[in-house]
């Protein structure tokens, strides 16, 4: 048996899920979402509840589908009623994020600014750096990416980050803000 598989799924209140076949429509306050059920598996809505079945519990494949089609459900359940959000912040004396329209403006040391598109259902959100005992040398600002899909919200997460990854000797780039980046001593350490 799946341990996750066999967990229901709470449906909060204004949260409509509709099965058709292959798919589930799941609605809500933060937008819509479409999950595809895999065919080995069946999704049943009881009273405020979801839950996914196999028929042959024992089976490798059946099992793997069951726990991964009820992750998915109740990842989209969330995401249209609360959402979901990562944080990045952009560390480096002379990088800016500015936030134009609905795109992200970035100085991140190149000749040119660089402008990042957001792709549809997805929000940007610029916040000053955070100060304190845990605060992160020379960070900048925060940026906050906000959506429905989870997916989408790593992905495109990953993409910004892409943009200039955290260097090892300076700490300078974009990074996770729950991230570590591990430090190189330079030139001059290793001489001496």
């Amino acid at each position: 048996m799946s341990r996750i598989g066999k967990q229901p799924i709470p449906v909060p209140g204004g949260v409509d899920v509709q099965i058709q076949s292959g798919q589930a429509k799941v609605k809500g306050p933060k937008g819509e979402l479409y999950v595809l059920v895999h065919p080995l598996t069946e999704v049943a809505q009881e009273g405020e509840e979801l839950k996914v079945s196999v028929k042959n519990p024992d089976d490798r494949q059946e099992k793997a589908m069951w726990g991964l089609t009820r992750a998915l459900l109740a990842n989209a359940v969330q995401g249209v009623s609360v959402g979901f959000e990562k944080r990045l912040v952009v560390v480096g004396i002379g990088y800016r994020v500015d936030l134009k329209g609905k795109n992200l403006d970035f100085q991140l040391g190149f000749s040119h600014p660089v402008v990042f598109e957001a792709p549809p259902g997805i929000e940007f959100a610029v916040e000053n750096a955070p100060a304190g005992i845990n605060a992160i040398e020379d960070a900048q600002a925060t940026i906050v990416i906000r959506g429905a899909d989870k997916e989408l919200v790593g992905r495109t997460s990953a993409q910004v980050r892409k943009l200039r990854p955290p260097e090892p000797y300076k700490g300078k780039g974009i990074r996770y803000s729950d991230e570590y980046v591990r430090r190189k001593a330079g030139k001059a350490a290793a001489a001496a």
